[in-house]
């Protein structure tokens, strides 16, 4: 009869074996696409002795399976980027295991001098940069993409799994976003649980692939299940940060945005408009707005206008938008939570987080999706959420400032529909997507620590 330790060890080979299969796969598509670049012609024997000296170091390790463990300590690895989807689902997942358990370890890896490095170190999480595979978000990207630049893509696969055999992460959650695939893909080589979260109503290239290998899928959508093997599909919605869960009250945060609100005005007849032009700017929406806010000012008296323009576009919008009591201009916004809390109406892109926070917090919205960004993305998003809650979809071709003053005055003078379009958007939101998320990691890391196929510290 096997011993308890031989047993575990053969159980981890087993898994070991199956993932050394699929990354040869991986290898020999590499392989193949290199005999139009002569010289990456070694990096398929790199990957092959980046496998083996894995392997070696697994082996090594399974000596030292110890049985005095307990989940106290639990370290989780997220990886995601590229977009506010993919890493604010990972800052929510990290807050609420942290609020269930303060011992948890967290790593987020990730692009450096991006917006993920950013988001992270303000939430006060520790960072690990890794290369980037250096694909433009805003267009699609094939396998031939991917294995046309070896290279990096060897070089980051390596950085990653230096992080990893250095944190020693019980599990790795990846959360989408190009950086996104060579963590999770480390993390398999070195045998660590990997689990991925699917924000958008359809998945996007990375996790696509990461799915044939992770353990559990959380899905923000019963549509988005078609999408990935059912077996291993949860679909609990997107997380959304702790802040919005536990909103202040609407006269605090409009407040924030203009000191002295509600001192000269009947705030009840008050309305705020909330336009958000994505972290980098969307140019389209920008200027329908240029063309009409000084208008909808001057002929609305309780309207207030909060603008956020995006960081790329905000110097020109700030040189061409003329100053107001009731204008609140900004670049970036840093308080999201009280950006939802003061609103009345919401004008926005639909990208994934902004789609589901926008349900979550009950708030009426025209969406304008993006056309430029991969895989038609946001058009699914903001027509799931018409179908969902009533939101008013305007497309880009379509979009001018004529047709957005009459949504937006359409939907302001019905007020009847905007009660209606809060309740529906409430009850299609799961304010709870976070802790079944955190529910669900901290039962597989059990399980995997019972069975023996991760060791125990």
């Amino acid at each position: 009869m096997m011993s308890s330790s031989t047993s575990k060890m053969h159980h981890l080979d087993l898994q070991l074996q199956t993932t050394l299969m699929a990354t040869t796969t991986f290898s020999h598509l590499t392989q193949a696409s290199l005999c139009f670049f002569p010289p990456y012609n070694f990096v398929p024997s790199l990957l092959n002795s980046l496998l083996h000296y894995n392997r070696r170091s697994l082996q090594l390790s399974c000596s030292s399976l110890s049985s005095n463990d307990n989940d106290h300590n639990l370290r989780v690895v997220f990886a995601g980027g590229g977009t506010g989807s993919n890493v604010y689902p990972a800052v929510a997942i990290a807050e609420e295991l942290k609020t269930s358990n303060p011992a948890c370890e967290f790593l987020f890896v990730g692009s450096p001098n991006s917006i993920e490095s950013t988001a992270v170190t303000s939430a006060g999480y520790n960072f690990a940069p890794v290369l980037s595979l250096c694909f433009s978000p805003v267009s699609s990207i094939t396998l031939f993409q991917l294995c046309s630049s070896p290279c990096r893509f060897v070089k980051s696969l390596i950085q990653c799994s230096r992080h990893l055999r250095d944190f020693k992460p019980h599990i790795v959650v990846g959360t989408g976003g190009y950086v996104s695939f060579p963590v999770c893909l480390a993390a398999k080589i070195n045998n660590i649980m990997v689990v991925i979260h699917e924000p958008n109503s359809a998945p996007g290239f990375v996790n696509s692939v990461l799915a044939l290998f992770a353990h559990k899928i959380f899905v923000a959508f019963n549509s988005t299940v078609d999408s990935f093997p059912r077996n291993k599909c949860v679909v609990c919605g997107n997380p959304v940060r702790l802040s919005l869960r536990n909103p202040v009250s609407k006269a605090a945060a409009r407040s924030h945005f203009f000191p002295g609100y509600g001192e000269s005005s009947d705030s009840e007849k008050d309305k705020v408009l909330l336009v958000l032009g994505g972290s980098l700017g969307a140019n389209a929406v920008n200027i329908a707005m240029l063309n009409l806010y000084h208008q909808m000012l001057r002929q609305n008296n309780g309207l207030y206008l909060i603008w956020q323009t995006g960081v790329e576009t905000y110097d020109e919008m700030d040189s061409l938008v003329k100053n107001h009591p009731r204008l609140y201009l900004t670049p970036f916004m840093h308080c999201m939570d009280l950006a939802y809390a003061a609103a009345d109406l919401i004008v926005s892109r639909a990208g994934a987080m902004t789609c589901y926070e926008i349900l979550a917090t009950g708030k009426p919205s025209i969406l304008i999706p993006s056309p430029h960004l991969s895989e038609g993305n946001q058009f699914r998003n903001a027509s799931l959420l018409a179908d969902l809650a009533g939101v008013t979809v305007i497309t880009e071709e379509d979009l001018d400032s004529c047709t957005l003053a009459i949504a937006i005055e359409g939907i302001f003078r019905d007020k009847k529909k905007m009660e209606e379009m809060s309740e529906r958007a409430l009850k299609a939101a799961n304010p709870k997507a976070s802790a079944e998320i955190a529910k669900h990691i901290f039962s597989l890391v059990r399980q995997s620590i019972k069975s023996g196929e991760i060791a125990k510290e």
